[in-house]
């Protein structure tokens, strides 16, 4: 009865070990695909922001935009940027325009649910950067909530990108 109760007990002991064993392996392989991953991650990284220096240099001069948000805008700007004639069409495209709505006796504007989600997501991104670190983001947003703006980030959005609007869109292929 002792040699058998010895015998359950050494079996334990080596499921054990070899749970323990499998389980370092296992993290073993988890951590190279980790590194492996991190690696083709920053590849990828640094071919895109090449390809924005190359192609629109003038996106990443603006505060708030990095290589990742100018890559999702120009993607969503396709490529013909010459029919984004205005501001209006470019925020329509985006999905970030203000629609006129009327239910008779009041008029009034609702956002625009159409539209490139990843590209409202984008603005969006970067709207709060520039919230984070921009100061002259900073005090418009502030003119705004104390003139009683309650969409006062919509109003930020529009205007985040203001300065140098005309030239950012207009020569990126170019």
């Amino acid at each position: 009865m002792r040699a058998r109760f010895a015998d359950v007990s050494s079996r334990e002991e080596a499921g054990k070990e070899s749970v323990l064993q499998a389980t370092r392996i296992t993290l073993g392989l988890l951590a190279r695909r980790i590194d492996q991953l991190s690696e083709q991650i920053r590849e990828v990284d640094a071919r895109l922001a090449r390809l924005v220096e190359c192609h629109a240099p003038q996106l990443l001069e603006v505060v708030g935009i990095g290589p990742d948000t100018a890559v999702a805008l120009l993607i969503t700007v396709g490529d013909n940027p010459e029919r984004l004639d205005s501001e209006a069409s470019f925020a329509a495209l985006c999905g970030a325009s203000p629609v006129e709505r009327s239910s008779g006796r009041r008029q009034y504007r609702r956002l625009n649910r159409g539209g490139g989600r990843q590209a409202n997501a984008t603005l969006h991104r970067i709207l709060f950067t520039r919230l984070r670190v921009d100061p002259r983001t900073q005090g418009y947003y502030e003119r705004r909530i104390k003139e009683g703006n309650h969409g006062a980030k919509s109003s930020v959005a529009s205007n985040a990108m203001r300065p140098g609007r005309s030239s950012t869109w207009s020569n990126s292929y170019s």
